[in-house]
């Protein structure tokens, strides 16, 4: 969006709006800037979750499986988990049978105690946007 239209939103003229973004940027609160690209003309139509499950749990596992995970650019996102699943994968691929080619390079590269993978059918929601209701407004600091 450009810096006109944001600032039209937030009741700013471009100047103020850019310098806010800029040192939103500085601050570590807009991390990056991204294109959004629609998975089904870049051939990346299918997502899978993939749940994993392991009986290593070392600093040094870990280490090693996100780096063998860094390796799949089939792998959007990766997360440690709490709960039954150990780690949970978000894998964008064309079709079945390139998830089952991600699946055996993956096991052949860590041992993994147990995967289970399922599909998603439809996308009902997907946002990049984080819920900004929980920021808290700054307050004010007692100068003891």
């Amino acid at each position: 969006m450009p810096v006109a239209e944001i600032g039209r939103r937030v009741g700013l003229s471009t100047t103020p709006c850019w310098r806010r973004i800029q040192k939103m940027e500085e601050d570590g609160v807009i991390t990056g800037r991204v294109a959004l690209l629609d998975p089904t003309k870049v051939n990346a139509k299918v997502t899978a979750f993939v749940a994993i499950t392991t009986s290593q749990h070392s600093e040094d596992w870990l280490k090693k499986f996100a780096d063998v995970i860094q390796e799949f650019p089939e792998v959007v996102e990766f997360y440690r988990m709490a709960g039954q699943v150990d780690y949970l994968l978000r894998v964008a691929v064309p079709d079945i049978e390139a998830y089952d080619a991600f699946y055996k390079k993956l096991i052949a590269k860590i041992e993994i105690s147990d995967v289970s993978t399922t599909f998603a059918m439809e996308q009902i929601k997907n946002t990049t946007a984080l819920p900004l209701a929980y920021v808290a407004a700054e307050k004010p600091r007692a100068d003891n």
